[in-house]
């Protein structure tokens, strides 16, 4: 089974609010992608949602795939 890494193929979407859901997505999926295993996942859950360090790391990178996805839309400026 392969993950589509960009939902329907593109970074485009009409807000901001759902620029940032967007982020939240992807970023759901590269883990998805990085690790396939499903049950490894949900075993992996509890460290990280225990872990400050790793919560920070989540948020860095929806931040990082956010920055993608506005630069994309120009910033929302129409």
């Amino acid at each position: 089974m392969t993950t589509t890494l960009i939902p329907n193929n593109t970074l485009m979407t009409e807000t901001p609010e759902e620029g940032r859901a967007l982020a939240v997505k992807l970023s759901r999926l590269i883990i998805k992608a990085t690790q396939p295993d499903e049950e490894a996942r949900n075993k992996m859950r509890g460290v990280y949602a225990n872990d400050p360090a790793m919560l920070i790391s989540i948020g860095q990178v929806v931040a990082t795939e956010f920055a993608t996805i506005a630069a994309a839309n120009n910033y929302w400026r129409k």
